[in-house]
């Protein structure tokens, strides 16, 4: 494995800030202005105003520390901010985004990295991918500084947590932005200033590389749950770092157990094939049962549109599960809010098969690619959980997930969605399923294919009674 691509952290990376209460009362008039402009007079001078802000700022701060979302900001002015207070939503609504980029341009003093320019210069010379993987409040702050300083042409993808939704130390904002680079996580290296959200969040994204720089500002938080591989004081040792792991990698050269056709690369579903619900539907029935429903007379058509429209994203889970039950004929609100509850609860009640954590663990100290191919409605961040939970969080180089593609297997694409980000050709990748069809779109393409835990009329190369039994196949070191 090599290095592919690197990202960087905006703030205490790219740039250094600071800020003081002086600094923040200054530019406090400036948001009065904002407000009044749009007509909105809060009837607070300007220390009040600096108050009120930073207090449903810290509210807001505390609740994303602990959820890792980031809200939109209309939502965070209107909910946190100005909650309480009666303001004209619309008009707050219009002017949410400017008012966000103003503190975060006004309430720090910023500066870039002198060294930056250069350093990007000569990484993007050695033919590597830049992107940016930052939390911010806003959509607009970091594009526009790194207009400012000039390096806006480096990064390619810039992802915010303001757009995506989740925040960094979430492996699901990595994996995001690995998948938009078209590269592994294996073969990325993050760089960034704190410990608690961008080491502990690469390392849970399985990156090639987690490395702090140094950045002389104290947060007040707690800042550990991970050790970077490599401290930096400066940017330019990140330089030396690169080619030395570039040229360390050309060295390497890995042998694979058939070569033949070596197999280089896993792709494994994910439901029936890394876990299983062993209560499925239990709960369910109980309940439709208590109402004098029956679950089996429900039309099949119907809910398998329901089905599709939430695996490829156009409903939310919450919308699906309101409109399947209502399929079963639950139509009262309490009723169906229980009914959601019970399906939500059989959603998380997963157990994984024997021998899952240790297989993989196995096969990818072989040196194989692993990558998931999934049809879900469930999102990244929750499934990334439940593997983290089962100690193969981090093994991943890919995870794509109908939900997030809009397509489902066996559609070619969402195949060769994974073997792309992974650098594959199809002959050189095994997927590993359960389900006739998906197994048979997999071959399609050029996959070999394992059937474990399988349907039936399944149809594969290889066929397996155990998940360790991959490790016996002809392909792996220890089948050989």
């Amino acid at each position: 494995m090599t290095i592919l691509a690197v990202f960087f952290d905006m703030g205490g990376t790219i740039e250094t800030f600071w800020y003081s209460r002086h600094l923040r009362l200054q530019a406090t008039p400036g948001l009065q202005q904002l407000l009044l402009a749009a007509g909105i007079d809060l009837q607070l001078n300007t220390e009040q105003l600096y108050d009120l802000i930073s207090e449903g700022l810290a509210r807001y701060h505390h609740w994303r520390i602990q959820t890792l979302e980031e809200l939109p900001p209309q939502e965070i002015w209107r909910d946190y901010i100005l909650s309480g207070y009666p303001v004209d939503s619309k008009k707050l609504d219009a002017i949410a985004e400017d008012l966000t980029v103003y503190i975060e341009t006004h309430y720090y003093r910023r500066e870039m990295r002198p060294e930056i320019p250069s350093v990007l210069d000569t990484i993007q010379k050695t033919g590597l991918k830049i992107g940016l993987i930052s939390n911010v409040c806003s959509q607009g702050l970091v594009p526009r500084n790194l207009e400012q300083y000039g390096i806006r042409h480096y990064f390619d993808p810039i992802v915010l947590s303001s757009t995506y939704g989740r925040r960094k130390p979430d492996p699901a904002i990595f994996h995001y932005a690995a998948r938009l680079a078209n590269v592994p996580t294996s073969e990325c290296v993050y760089i960034g200033d704190r410990v608690a959200r961008d080491i502990l969040g690469a390392r849970k994204a399985g990156y090639r590389l987690a490395i702090q720089i140094r950045h002389d500002y104290n947060h007040g938080e707690d800042d550990r749950g991970a050790h970077p591989d490599v401290f930096i004081h400066q940017m330019t040792e990140l330089v030396d770092i690169l080619r030395y792991e570039l040229d360390r990698s050309a060295d390497k050269r890995p042998t694979w157990g058939d070569h033949s056709c070596p197999i280089r690369g896993f792709l494994f579903d994910a439901g029936d094939i890394l876990y299983y619900r062993p209560r499925q539907g239990v709960e369910l029935r109980a309940f439709l049962k208590e109402l004098s429903l029956d679950i089996e007379k429900t039309r099949s058509g119907e809910k398998k549109y329901l089905i599709d429209q939430a695996f490829t994203g156009q409903i939310s889970r919450e919308q699906y599960r309101e409109a399947v039950l209502r399929l079963y004929g639950v139509s009262q609100p309490d009723q169906i809010e229980r009914g959601k509850r019970i399906l939500e609860k059989d959603d998380h009640d997963i157990h994984f098969f024997e021998g899952v954590p240790e297989t993989l663990a196995e096969l990818k100290q072989q040196g194989f690619m692993l990558g998931v191919v999934t049809d879900t409605a469930v999102p990244l961040t929750i499934k990334l959980g439940w593997f983290e939970n089962g100690g193969f969080g981090h093994v991943w180089d890919s995870v794509i997930s109908s939900k997030d593609l809009g397509i489902r297997k066996p559609n070619p694409q969402i195949y060769q969605a994974a073997l792309q980000q992974l650098g594959l050709k199809p002959e050189e990748s095994i997927f590993v399923g359960h389900n006739a069809t998906e197994l048979e779109g997999a071959r399609a393409i050029g996959l070999r294919t394992v059937a474990f835990n399988y349907d039936q009329e399944a149809v594969a190369d290889y066929y397996i009674d155990h998940f360790a039994d991959l490790l016996t196949l002809p392909f792996t070191h220890k089948g050989n």
